[in-house]
């Protein structure tokens, strides 16, 4: 455990492109970040604990903590020991009657279940290494884009980045809207001042 990296979670973010959402975690004592992909319900349990929203009913990582207590154990902390084909493994570390017990678990439940017990989370530094990033090394040393002139000519758009709306705007059936919701070539009536 003594060489393991401590990360806290920095963000949970979305990913515009798919249903899927990327927790952030952040070295403690470095400025290097490890991002995780987790699925949407995942990133809500985390989101909503870190929130400290109080939910009517437990949810399944309140529940997992209930169960703990119930048994007189005690989560100590929650690992990332391994990244593997693009996966990432996690490892709940808990004390049982003395004894510490360690529990595979999938990345996303450790750290849910670690922002409610209020446990540190810790990532192996081969996974750190491989997937780790940190900001300046991993930005690319170009310089920043000129100020374009106003006056320059607009960059030509291909027809193919503009398909996508193209058929969006096929696919609408405007027939079917009430006349009130249909758009109208009117200009709207003034308003009164």
């Amino acid at each position: 455990m003594s060489d393991m990296i401590e990360v806290a979670i920095d963000s949970v973010r979305v990913s515009l492109m798919s249903p899927q959402r990327v927790v952030v975690l952040r070295q403690t004592d470095a400025d290097r970040y490890l991002p995780i992909w987790v699925g949407p319900y995942e990133a809500e349990a985390i989101t909503v604990a870190l929130q400290e929203i109080e939910m009517s009913r437990p949810l399944t990582h309140d529940l997992l903590k209930n169960v703990f207590v119930a048994f007189n154990a005690r989560v100590r902390r929650v690992e990332i020991v391994n990244l593997n084909n693009d996966v990432f493994y996690g490892n709940i570390v808990a004390e049982v009657d003395g004894r510490e017990v360690n529990i595979d678990s999938r990345p996303s439940d450790a750290i849910a279940l670690a922002v409610r017990t209020h446990v540190p989370i810790l990532v192996h530094p081969s996974v750190m290494e491989s997937a780790g990033i940190i900001p300046e090394q991993d930005m690319p040393n170009t310089p920043p884009p000129a100020e374009t002139k106003p006056s320059s000519p607009a960059p030509e758009v291909s027809g193919n980045r503009l398909s996508i709306f193209e058929d969006f705007l096929d696919k609408l059936d405007l027939d079917k809207l009430d006349d009130k919701d249909k758009p109208s070539d009117e200009p709207p009536p003034p308003t009164p001042n």
